[in-house]
C-alpha cells in the first residue's frame, strides 16, 4: 500500500512557537538532534477531537528533556495549548500527535551546551497501529535478539529518540519473518516490552506485567492497570522470565499507538484472546473516547 511521505503532506505544524505550513517546517542537516540523538518526543492519540491524557504526555516530555540535560523553552501550559492548536488546524477527529524537542545546529560535537532547543508538534490521521482484523484475533510477536539496556548505560526513563534504534531493528527483523512486532528482553534476560508498547500476561484471571525498571512506565500501561484494578482484576508487577510464558493463558500489549492489542503468539508460546483481554480492550476504548464522541471505525 502506498503511503504519502510525511514531508509531502499538507496542513500546519507548530514549529518554535508558531503554526507554519507543513512544507516549511524544515531543518538543516547539521542539527545536533540528528547527529547525536539529543531529541525527546511524545506520541499522543486524538479521540473525538480531544487528546487523551495530554497533560501527562507533556509532563513526560519535559521530564525526558530534563534527563537529557536540556530545558524546553516553553511552559507545559504553552505546549498543551500548542498541541490543541495543531489538532484544530489539521481538523483531526481521530489521529496522532507528535511533539518533539531537540538540540539545534549551533554546536556540532558531543558537547552542545549552547545549542538552541527547538520544538515542533505535528498531527495526522492514524486510525490503527496494527491491521484491525489481525488485531482482533491476536498479533504474533517474534523474540528480538536485541535487549533493553541496563539503566546505568542509557537514559531509559526518558522517551529519547536514540533508545528506539534497537526497536526499529527488532521490528524490521520480526516483520521480515512475518510477525507483527517483537518482544524484547532486558539485559538480564527478563521479559521487558514490545518495540513500542508495554506487555501484560494473564493467569487465572490475574494480570502479570514486568516492572518498568529499564524501560518506560507507559501512560497507557498505568491507565490499563487502573482500569483493571477498578474491575477487581489483580495486577502483579514483577520480574517475568521467558520460560514463564508457557504458563500464561492470555497476553496483550498496550501503548498510545497500540492501544490494547491482544497477542496470540510469542515465539514458541501461544495465547488465546480471552475474557480479560477483551474486557480491558473495551474498557480502554470507553476511557479514551469523549463521552459525546460517536464511535467510529478508527476505534476498531
Amino acid at each position: 500500500m502506498s503511503v504519502l511521505p510525511f514531508d509531502q503532506r499538507e496542513g500546519f505544524i507548530w514549529f518554535n512557537g508558531a503554526l507554519v505550513p507543513w512544507a516549511e517546517a524544515k531543518l538543516h542537516v547539521l542539527n545536533h538532534g540528528l547527529h547525536y540523538a539529543s531529541c525527546v518526543f511524545e506520541g499522543e492519540r486524538v479521540y473525538g477531537g480531544e487528546i487523551f491524557k495530554l497533560a501527562e504526555h507533556t509532563d513526560r516530555l519535559f521530564e525526558s528533556a530534563r534527563i537529557l540535560d536540556f530545558e524546553i523553552p516553553y511552559t507545559t501550559d504553552q505546549i498543551n495549548e500548542a498541541c490543541r492548536q495543531v489538532v484544530a488546524a489539521q481538523k483531526i477527529v481521530d489521529g496522532y500527535v507528535r511533539p518533539l524537542a531537540w538540540r539545534g545546529p549551533e554546536m556540532m560535537g558531543v558537547s552542545a551546551q549552547s545549542s538552541r532547543i527547538q520544538v515542533a508538534i505535528a498531527c495526522w490521521e492514524w486510525p490503527s497501529y496494527f491491521d484491525p482484523a489481525q488485531r482482533l484475533k491476536g498479533i504474533r510477536l517474534d523474540i528480538s535478539d536485541w535487549r533493553r539496556p541496563d539503566p546505568r548505560t542509557a537514559p531509559c526513563k526518558s522517551k529519547a529518540a536514540g533508545l528506539y534504534m534497537i526497536c526499529t531493528l527488532s521490528k524490521h527483523a520480526a516483520e521480515r519473518k512475518g510477525y507483527a512486532d517483537a518482544l524484547m528482553l532486558d539485559w538480564r534476560g527478563r521479559v521487558a516490552e514490545a518495540t513500542g508498547a508495554n506487555i501484560f500476561f494473564v493467569r487465572d484471571g490475574e494480570l502479570h506485567t514486568p516492572i518498568p525498571d529499564c524501560f518506560l512506565d507507559g501512560i497507557t500501561r498505568r491507565t490499563v492497570i487502573g482500569l483493571a484494578e477498578a474491575r477487581g482484576i489483580k495486577v502483579n508487577e514483577r520480574a517475568i522470565f521467558p520460560d514463564e510464558m508457557e504458563s500464561f493463558s492470555e497476553c496483550f500489549i498496550v501503548g498510545t499507538a497500540a492501544e490494547v492489542t491482544p497477542v496470540s503468539e510469542i515465539g514458541q508460546y501461544n495465547f488465546t484472546v480471552g475474557e480479560t483481554s477483551r474486557t480491558l480492550m473495551d474498557a480502554y476504548m470507553d476511557a479514551v473516547r469523549p463521552k459525546s464522541a460517536p464511535q467510529t471505525a478508527a476505534a476498531e
